[in-house]
């Protein structure tokens, strides 16, 4: 129902019938029946469909990231952003929007590079120190996570007001009215391969919820899986921020209703996370396109619904003494 939904709700209304003529037409069983207008198809398949494919991507990919995150960190808190890639690659967007807008790698290509040498530094920097804890990498995402924001005031202090100032603000704050089919093709592969190594090694995920010295007891190479983990996560974060921008709070919340609905099994709450978080942006997206005359961020919409969802977590915490993100 969210699906149909989303293909027929826009500035642009497509009924159930039209919606029926659309496909019969595409897969050339129309018969008698009168082809949609061409614009009408126009808009459906080069607009709204590539839309509502990156919403469901990026969506499953970030919250998938999330459910990572929290449990490799034992933080119920912990965010895809942790270590950095959200201003590792709002950086490099706001580079490639005020100096390489002719460069063929564009702002996606700036925006993914960044990502990944932020999430890079931070892990070299936890590697350089004596205590190779999952707080010490913490600790340097946050200082990474600074330093690239830092970058992103200056850039935006230098831009000018009356065009890349704009397009700088309107790209930190996320919008899936840049989704193309090239952009569907550039994402969908990292996110798709990307969650399903996740998901298949989720089960090792659940030892890696156990404090370090049990997981290595049980024979597992902590830092090297926690490695990986980390850099699937990545990979999947940063394409999709790359391809729409930042998007708030869905990594946060959606683990939380997903561990909510299945447990803390990592082979059950990964799956579950990935539908309920597609599910979660297609909802998202298609308000933010439908509820006003102009585009809404998308980050916008989802702070509304997020940041009262992190006040009931905390009070939740306080009553039942804090939230299990790990096996039990």
């Amino acid at each position: 129902m969210v699906l149909l939904g989303s293909l027929s709700i826009g500035r642009y209304p497509i009924g159930p019938v039209e919606l029926v003529r659309m496909f019969l037409h595409y897969f050339g069983l129309v018969g008698y029946l009168a082809p949609p207008s061409l614009e009408m198809q126009l808009v459906f398949w080069n607009i709204r469909v590539p839309r509502i494919l990156m919403s469901i991507a990026v969506g499953s990919g970030i919250s998938i990231a999330g459910v990572v995150f929290q449990a490799l960190f034992r933080n119920p808190l912990a965010a895809p952003d942790i270590l950095g890639v959200t201003a590792g690659s709002c950086f490099g967007a706001a580079l490639a929007i005020m100096f390489f807008t002719q460069m063929a790698v564009g702002v996606q290509g700036f925006a993914f590079i960044f990502g990944i040498v932020a999430v890079t530094i931070a892990y070299m920097l936890a590697d350089r120190s004596w205590d190779r804890s999952t707080s010490v990498l913490v600790i340097s995402g946050i200082v990474v996570s600074a330093l690239f924001q830092a970058g992103v005031s200056v850039l935006m202090y230098l831009a000018d007001p009356y065009d890349q100032l704009t397009k700088i603000v309107f790209w930190i704050m996320g919008s899936f009215h840049v989704a193309s089919w090239a952009k569907v093709q550039a994402t969908l592969p990292v996110v798709v391969i990307g969650s399903v190594l996740l998901g298949v090694f989720g089960w090792r995920l659940n030892v890696m919820t156990q404090n370090e010295e049990e997981a290595l007891s049980l024979g597992v190479d902590v830092f090297r899986w926690r490695l990986f983990y980390v850099v699937t996560s990545t990979l999947i974060v940063a394409s999709s921020v790359a391809a729409v921008g930042t998007i708030s709070w869905v990594g946060l919340i959606v683990p939380h209703i997903a561990r909510y609905l299945v447990g803390i099994e990592q082979r059950r709450l990964i799956p579950a996370a990935a539908f309920i978080g597609g599910g979660f942006l297609l909802v998202m997206d298609t308000v933010a396109r439908s509820i006003s005359a102009s585009e809404i961020p998308i980050s916008i919409v989802t702070s509304i619904i997020g940041a009262p969802f992190l006040g009931y977590l905390v009070m939740h915490r306080r009553k039942n003494g804090g939230v299990d993100v790990g096996t039990g």
